[in-house]
């Protein structure tokens, strides 16, 4: 709200009344604020503390009250935001990018499009996706564009070049490496997807469109603003860039680190259900172990997650960040305190 005008803080000049009439003649009232420049001043502050905001505070919620702008919250440029849904599940699957496969429904009306197939996925949430299956070069592209449309409202055009997008994901400015975005961009924008997670449902597409410029290019993309409903409260995860770099190639690495970053403290498993949840097309579970095994192996390298096998139970052991690591000391310290047992 602006402050009202004043003339507060003059300095008295006696009662020469000369004085007086020059001095009232040359009082200007105090402008009104820059409502624009403040909020740029604010903005830039939030981007020069979101390092230190992302050692205090827990991941905010982005259910925003509607008189405000549908915009991300601005996590710092070494990470990057991902939601839960697509990293515990299959929709971004650990697959090679030659065994993708066109998921569809059954046709059940001329009239209507085919339903999506259901995407195996962690309990608390449930996925359909109808089109051509995702994998997690797939992921890279939408972690990058995301990242950028992070700093303006969703549903604002974000423009940027394709060789510094590239550059990003750690890819060559070479003809098949754009052949490669583009093909993924087309992806993201036609796939039909549906995500229940409690009482919010997103339907739509992961991107919302793009353009792109064949001589200059130069691409625009746009999000819709209910991307916002995957962001909720405690439903999303910073990614460590460089780490998920370091794993370039390595699907089930790729899958297993977003998987293992999205939990504060993980719980054994068993190979079954990591086989499954990561959408393998590995038809022998002993076949499926050793990969894993080998992707643990290149997940030790790159981000000190480290797993030990108990028969087919795996645990890991990681370094939660400090807001997970906030997150676990608050959980902890919540618990009822245990009541003492007096001996009769």
């Amino acid at each position: 709200m602006a402050k009202k005008r004043g003339q507060g803080g003059l300095t008295p000049i006696g009662d020469n009344p000369l004085l007086k009439g020059l001095a009232a003649a040359l009082i200007v009232p105090a402008p009104e604020p820059d409502n624009d420049a403040i909020a740029i001043i604010e903005r830039m502050q939030k981007v020069a503390q979101s390092d230190r905001k992302a050692e205090d505070a827990p991941a905010p919620s982005a259910e925003l009250p509607d008189e405000q702008i549908g915009q991300l919250d601005l996590w710092p440029e070494p990470e990057r935001g991902s939601p839960n849904t697509f990293l515990r599940s299959a929709l971004f699957a650990a697959i090679q990018s030659e065994k993708r496969q066109v998921l569809q429904g059954p046709q059940t009306s001329p009239t209507k499009k085919p339903r999506g197939v259901g995407i195996t996925s962690q309990a608390g949430f449930a996925i359909e996706y109808a089109g051509v299956q995702l994998d997690q070069y797939d992921l890279d592209v939408w972690l990058q564009a995301i990242h950028l449309a992070r700093c303006q409202p969703l549903e604002s055009d974000c423009y940027f070049r394709g060789s510094a997008f590239l550059k990003a994901i750690g890819r060559k400015n070479g003809f098949a490496q754009y052949e490669d975005l583009n093909e993924s961009l087309d992806r993201l924008t036609s796939g039909d997807v549906v995500i229940k997670q409690n009482t919010r449902v997103f339907t739509g597409h992961l991107i919302s469109g793009y353009v792109r410029d064949e001589r200059t290019r130069v691409y625009k993309i746009t999000f819709a603003e209910e991307i916002l409903k995957l962001f909720g409260y405690a439903s999303w995860t910073r990614l460590q860039w460089q780490e998920r770099r370091a794993l370039r190639g390595k699907n089930l690495a790729l899958w297993l680190h977003g998987y293992y970053s999205s939990h504060a403290k993980p719980y054994p498993v068993k190979v079954q259900f990591l086989h499954k949840l990561c959408g393998s097309r590995a038809q022998q579970l002993k076949h499926f172990k050793d990969e894993l095994k080998k992707a643990f192996r290149q997940l030790e390298a790159a981000a000190s997650i480290k797993a030990t096998f108990d028969g087919d139970l795996v645990s890991v052991q990681r370094t939660p960040s400090p807001a997970q690591a906030k997150h676990l000391a608050q959980k902890s310290d919540a618990l009822p305190a245990p009541k003492s047992r007096t001996r009769h």
